[in-house]
């Protein structure tokens, strides 16, 4: 099986975008190609049809690719939690939460396994690979067990190309350095400069010397591109999920930023809306009197919980519902509870009885070993207006004895909808426009906002692969990724 590999010089340089350009370029070409990331480290998963735990990031690159994403193409997940542990996700299932030392130690030998069979029930469906590592190949502390970078472009036999991010500056320090250290050096065939603003004619000296100087093809400039619209794993990304909207009276949608928050994802799609400023807050007094207020995802329920309490905001956010939407997103919507129990510590804290900020009457919670994970659809009323929502549920707190359903879901109910109080468990609820339209219909109607012209727009994975594949030389990638090691 032919394939690519993208590395860096460090977390956060692009691989994941970039490997979700080549899987469309790939695609629109006709190859059968999966994406692949042996290792992923987020809270923000994808939920595979059959319910199963990815990295977010391949559940989209296997939506470039036009293919379905499968568990092999993620095999190893691991979820952070407080108390510097993380779970440990195997094949999409819950293994064990571990903390690093214990990771390296014990779980090595078992992860080569996985990587290995994941390889190998790829290639029974797939000619192509299109492989992401994570952080950068020369942790020296590191390499001697590692899982996710040259170990894994040498089990699949692979070149790899280096990416680095000249937005950061010292760029060619990152590359020279990184080539210096990086084990199974000869596999690299070929160097990105990622994110570059300006004009590139004043990087061509910049090309020549890394060429003259590492031997080594630079393969492109890839342009900052500002808006994508393609989600991101939540890692370094809380501050590009925030706007200041040109707009006079525009809506002010605010975000309580958890000491664990997670999925911050669910809040991107508004960044669509040029009539919606959002703001982050860490503080009861930074909360104003917003037209929304939105609790997002949470590493630790209970934990976060407890850090809004001793700041009040149980009595702020009963004090806004008159005049502002309170909003609550899985483990945000949790804490909405009268009452939350987590004997065993599933979620992080082991307690019997924690009260939450009772927003939503009759509601308890409790957190249970077996976590829901499942795919979600159903339909959502707000006003006159009935709208499809689709996501997926990840979350170890069980519901009950809440009314007022927000999504009919045919069988039964999920979330709640009741005097501006709105909260559900499902991930990717914003994300359906028609839902988000609805939602926020009435709110510019009070505000005096017109409502968005309706256009068609491209798909924006299309137009981040069009605009990698103009800025880099694709024949020689694709000679590269043909080529024999």
């Amino acid at each position: 099986m032919r394939g690519i590999m993208i590395q860096g010089t460090s977390s956060d340089v692009g691989k994941s975008m970039l490997c979700t350009a080549f899987c469309r370029i790939l695609s629109d070409e006709g190859v059968k190609v999966s994406p692949f990331k042996s290792q992923n480290m987020s809270n923000n998963s994808y939920v595979t049809v059959s319910g199963e735990e990815i990295g977010r990031a391949q559940g989209v690159q296997a939506e470039a690719a036009r293919t379905i994403a499968t568990v092999d193409m993620n095999p190893i997940l691991l979820k952070p939690e407080s108390g510097m542990k993380s779970q440990v996700v195997l094949f999409g299932k819950h293994l064990e939460t571990m903390d690093g030392m214990d990771y390296r130690a014990q779980f090595y030998e078992q992860g080569l396994q996985a990587i290995d069979q994941a390889l190998t029930n790829l290639a029974e469906s797939f000619t192509h690979l299109v492989i992401e590592g994570a952080g950068s190949p020369a942790e020296m502390n590191l390499n001697d067990r590692e899982l996710v970078n040259m170990t894994v472009a040498k089990r699949a036999d692979v070149p790899v190309i280096l990416v680095a991010d000249i937005e950061r500056g010292g760029v060619f320090a990152s590359i020279v350095g990184t080539l210096a250290l990086v084990p199974e050096k000869e596999r690299i065939k070929g160097l990105i400069i990622n994110k570059f603003r300006g004009d590139a004619k004043l990087f061509e000296d910049g090309v020549k010397f890394l060429e003259s100087y590492t031997g080594i093809p630079v393969l492109g400039v890839i342009p900052y591109m500002d808006s994508h619209e393609i989600e991101q794993e939540d890692s370094l990304g809380v501050g590009v999920v925030q706007q200041q909207s040109a707009i006079e009276g525009a809506i002010d949608l605010v975000v309580c930023k958890h000491p664990y928050v997670s999925n911050f994802t669910d809040i991107e799609p508004f960044l669509t809306e040029p009539d919606v400023s959002i703001r982050w807050v860490e503080t009861v007094e930074e909360i104003g009197q917003p037209d929304i207020l939105l609790v997002p995802g949470t590493k630790s329920t209970i934990a976060d919980l407890r850090y809004w309490k001793k700041q009040g905001l149980g009595e702020k956010l009963k004090s806004l519902t008159a005049d502002t939407w309170v909003v609550g997103l899985c483990g945000g919507y949790q804490m909405f509870a009268e009452t939350l129990s987590d004997p065993e510590g599933h979620d992080g804290v082991a307690v019997i009885a924690e009260a939450g900020f009772s927003l939503v009457p009759n509601m308890h919670v409790l957190f249970e070993k077996e976590k829901t994970v499942q795919r979600q659809k159903g339909k959502v009323k707000f006003g006159s207006l009935e709208v499809q929502v689709s996501g997926y549920e990840i979350h170890h707190g069980q519901v009950s004895g809440v009314e007022h359903s927000l999504i009919d879901c045919g069988n039964s109910g999920e979330g709640y909808c009741y005097n501006r109080v709105m909260g559900t468990h499902l991930h990717g609820f914003f994300r359906n426009p028609s839902c988000r339209a609805a939602f926020l219909a009435p709110i510019r109607k009070q505000k005096n906002l017109p409502l968005p012209a309706h256009e068609k727009r491209e798909d924006p994975i299309d137009s981040w692969a069009k605009h990698v594949k103009n800025y880099l030389d694709w024949k020689k990638v694709t000679e590269i990724m043909e080529a024999s090691l």
